[in-house]
């Protein structure tokens, strides 16, 4: 028979986090860490293409595998890295886009659905070619604005995603 954990509270134990009165990071170290993004920049368009075809990719060996979990869940992180990086990328409507995408993959219920409707993925897959392809960044360009507006509606029908 083992023992019973003991739990210990380090607010009692005395041991204290460090106090955080200055600044993590200096404004020094900020300046270059803002520089450093400037300078990659011009990467990011490669970058993000890389990450569409990626996308892309994983939809057509989704078709190709019959829309299985594995195919879904190749869409699923391949959408959940343009979400993380459409913003730093210069696409906050990449973001949001994934981030839609994401949200109807992501469980059990959204892979169901993903392959009862396998329009809807592509919506959002094409839509998100057509924003990088067409420079269209932000939902403040009509067309942008519809397309995030009318794909989350459709997930949110569904009711598939998590809250």
């Amino acid at each position: 028979m083992k023992g019973k954990a003991q739990v210990i509270d380090p607010r009692e134990a005395g041991h204290r986090p460090p106090a955080l009165t200055q600044p993590v990071f200096s404004e020094d170290a900020l300046a270059r860490a803002d520089e450093a993004l400037e300078a990659m920049s011009g990467c990011f368009e490669k970058w993000l293409e890389a990450d569409i075809a990626q996308l892309q990719a994983a939809r057509l060996a989704a078709v190709d595998t019959g829309w299985s979990d594995a195919a879904i869940d190749a869409i699923w992180r391949a959408a959940h890295d343009l979400k993380g990086m459409g913003g730093t990328y210069g696409y906050p409507l990449v973001t949001q886009l994934a981030a839609s995408l994401c949200r109807l993959t992501e469980t059990e219920a959204g892979k169901h659905a993903a392959r009862a409707n396998t329009a809807l993925v592509d919506a959002h897959i094409d839509g998100l070619r057509a924003a990088v392809r067409d420079r269209i960044a932000t939902d403040e360009h009509p067309l942008g604005r519809a397309l995030v507006q009318t794909l989350e509606a459709q997930v949110r029908t569904l009711g598939v995603a998590p809250r």
